[in-house]
């Protein structure tokens, strides 16, 4: 299926200007169920009042930030208007840095950069990205909303990475410290083993969402009139010592390369 840009704007990297335009990097594969009564037919949800029951139309529904309990802030449709940034179609890049200086954690939602028109000063782009290893970090607006995003190469083309706001992202500076008694130098020699066992490449095609595949699955043999059954998924067994859990790790790794 070709991809459909779902945004046009132009990159801005000081006086230069390059049309692109701006495709989705991911797919929503969820699996969607719709609700119905015992007549199969789609039930609606309907805004109700607690205390009465009564259905509360459109016309009378506000939306409130709530300050402490029991006490909101109203805001009206022309608030919330007035209080969105200007439409833009320009991605503006401030500046380069080096990869390593943007967190993983950081990173939402990719967007493919396709060229719009000048194709050389786009691919030219892309290959200095490419060349420096370096991402630029840019601002713009978009259906409303003020992004951040991080700018890259990725195989020839430039990639849009999102980036959270700092007040999101958690430092792992504010995560708990560790308790207890610090790794035998077994247990860390083993843990290193452990490591190199498991040292490969990484293939996407051997990720994929198994309960989305189960339940697909499922589906299709009760559409055709079959009475299909799941085989129950097999939990493993908790086990409490970190040596004994590294050293079957081990074990099995190792029968495993033996036989291979």
């Amino acid at each position: 299926m070709a991809a459909r840009a779902i945004w046009k704007g132009q990159l801005t990297l000081g006086a230069n200007k390059v049309p692109v335009k701006l495709y989705s990097g991911v797919v929503d594969r969820t699996v969607r169920f719709h609700i119905l009564d015992e007549h199969k037919t789609r039930v609606k949800q309907h805004m109700v009042q607690p205390d009465s029951g009564d259905e509360v139309t459109n016309e009378e529904m506000q939306k409130g930030y709530e300050i402490e309990p029991g006490r909101f802030v109203i805001l009206t449709e022309k608030d919330l208007d007035e209080l969105e940034p200007k439409p833009s179609r320009e991605i503006e890049v401030a500046e380069f840095v080096p990869p390593e200086a943007i967190s993983q954690q950081w990173y939402e939602r990719p967007y493919y950069l396709g060229p719009d028109g000048d194709e050389q000063a786009y691919f030219a782009l892309a290959e200095a990205l490419q060349n420096r290893e370096r991402e630029g970090i840019a601002h713009w607006v978009m259906r409303n909303k003020r992004y951040v995003g991080a700018l890259r190469a990725e195989h020839g083309y430039l990639l849009l990475i999102t980036l959270r706001n700092a007040e999101e992202v958690i430092s792992a500076r504010d995560l708990p410290k560790p308790a207890g008694r610090a790794p035998t130098q077994n247990e860390l020699a083993m843990a290193k083993q452990l490591v190199e066992l498991l040292e490969g490449e990484f293939d996407a095609a051997d990720y994929k969402d198994e309960y989305r595949e189960r339940v697909m699955e499922f589906i299709e043999k009760k559409a055709k009139g079959k009475k299909p059954r799941l085989q129950a998924v097999k939990t493993k067994r908790k086990v409490s010592s970190l040596d004994s859990v590294l050293r079957k790790s081990l074990e099995s790794l190792r029968k495993g390369k033996r036989a291979a």
